[in-house]
């Protein structure tokens, strides 16, 4: 867990697309990170 006004460490994740996406990318702006589960999987 990462501790309050700490940066969070640089990660790569595939956007709706496919393409790549790192957070470092977007180091000094505001990143809302919005996940849900993979549709008809359990929970």
């Amino acid at each position: 867990m990462l501790d309050v006004n700490s940066q969070a460490p640089d990660f790569e994740a595939p956007d709706q697309h496919g393409n790549p996406v790192r957070l470092a990318d977007h180091r000094g702006s505001w990143v809302v990170l919005w996940w849900y589960p993979k549709a008809s999987t359990a929970g």
